[in-house]
């Protein structure tokens, strides 16, 4: 199995632009682990719809007494491919980005985003799960995993006002700057 060289997570709170991360990894071919695509699965799997209630029950039970359950799964499956660079998303406590840090390599990369930006994303995204009227207790409840640490110690941060591209350029600077050399050249196009 070859060793994964380079692991990008990415943090933020909901609607702050971490899709663009995946859109961007998308177009590159470089694997993207999710943990809300892990709950979203999980909760498929249980026949459930995917309220912002059901959502939040999943969430909370597949993470587990100390927070972590889902971020595992995804380390797993990022470590298991066979990519020199891959990108994670969705750890909200310092506690995974260290579990991450002890098994690889990795940037911390903040997507944020004003409040009310935010909202109005949110608004127009229109995903089960994203009800407007649920917007400040679902924040409120990131707050409470502890999602704003990551955010606040990240390694690089992507400020996410302006056009799409311009957050993907931002993430391809950072992206090309902070793969090691020997990486880049046949990971990054």
């Amino acid at each position: 199995m070859k060793e994964v060289g380079m692991v990008f997570v990415v943090v933020g709170m909901p609607a702050s632009g971490k899709n663009i991360a995946r859109l961007y990894a998308e177009e590159r071919l470089i694997p993207y682990f999710a943990t809300g695509d892990i709950v979203r699965r999980e909760i498929a799997k249980r026949g459930l719809n995917a309220s912002a209630e059901n959502t939040s029950i999943v969430s909370t039970e597949m993470r587990g007494e100390d927070g972590m359950g889902v971020t595992r799964m995804a380390l797993s499956a990022a470590l298991a491919c066979e990519s020199p660079i891959v990108f994670v998303e969705g750890m909200r406590s310092w506690p995974e980005i260290e579990l991450i840090r002890s098994e690889t390599g990795c940037l911390v990369i903040a997507f944020v985003t004003p409040r009310q930006t935010r909202r109005d994303r949110m608004k127009s995204r229109a995903r089960a799960d994203d009800l407007p009227s649920a917007f400040d207790e679902r924040d409120l409840r990131e707050i409470a995993y502890g999602t704003a640490v990551p955010v606040a110690l990240a390694d690089a941060y992507i400020l996410n006002t302006g056009t799409m591209d311009e957050a993907l350029a931002d993430l391809d600077a950072l992206v090309k700057t902070s793969t090691p050399e020997p990486l880049r050249a046949t990971s990054v196009k």
